[in-house]
This record gives C-alpha cells, sequence and structure tokens, in this order.
C-alpha cells in the first residue's frame, strides 16, 4: 500500500514538472502568430461561409463576395465539403493541368518561332 502511496505522489510531481509557469497574457496574439493570409481573420471574424451564403442582399455581403457569381459560390461550396485528402488530390490535377498547359505553350511558341511568326514588321519596307 506505501508503495502504491508512493508511486502516485512520484506521478503527481511528473505531472507539476510539467506544468510550464511562462505567462503570455502581456502578449498580443498578432504578435505572436502574424496573419499569413490578408483577409482570413476578417473572414474567421464574420463566422466563414455559413453566416455569409444565407441569402443576405448584396449590401450586407463582405466586400470579397460582391464579385463572385453563382458557379463560383457553388465551386467554394464544393471544395469546403472535401476532405484534406481530396483536396490535396484536387490540387495535385491543378498542377499537373497547370505543367501541362505550360509544356503545350512552349512547343506553340517554339513553332511559332521556326514559323516566323513571332517577328516584329521591318519598318520602312516601302519606302
Amino acid at each position: 500500500m506505501a508503495a502504491q502511496h508512493n508511486k502516485n505522489a512520484a506521478d503527481e510531481c511528473d505531472l507539476l514538472d510539467l506544468i510550464s509557469k511562462e505567462n503570455l497574457g502581456d502578449r498580443a496574439s498578432p504578435e505572436l502568430w502574424p496573419e499569413q493570409m490578408p483577409g482570413v481573420s476578417e473572414f474567421a471574424a464574420m463566422g466563414g461561409l455559413a453566416s455569409t451564403f444565407s441569402g443576405c442582399s448584396t449590401a450586407a455581403k463582405p466586400k470579397w463576395m460582391n464579385d463572385l457569381e453563382a458557379d463560383d459560390v457553388n465551386t467554394v461550396h464544393e471544395l469546403s465539403n472535401l476532405t484534406p485528402a481530396q483536396l490535396l488530390d484536387r490540387i495535385r490535377k491543378l498542377q499537373n493541368l497547370a505543367y501541362q498547359l505550360g509544356l503545350e505553350e512552349a512547343r506553340e511558341m517554339t513553332r511559332g518561332k521556326f514559323l516566323n511568326i513571332l517577328q516584329r514588321p521591318r519598318q520602312g519596307l516601302g519606302a
């Protein structure tokens, strides 16, 4: 019984050693964690997407929502329902598509160079 009591006392001492005595109350959080993406804090303070798509008038919507069309809003809803793994897969697909488009553009630019369609017209040919 005494051994059990000593073990409990030792566990409590170990737990007390893990408690941080640092006081973070004197620091403002923006100093600790600066805003990485502009507008995210403002968006989170408004309550996120749930409160903004509740059929509000255009005047009550935040300024970033004024330029969105219905298709854009549907895309935002679709992306918000994806799991992190699905979102990463979607990002990989977009990166691969961007890479393929870059390769295709490079081929077309090379083709244009060989066909001499990218040269500037010469001035004073007829004079």
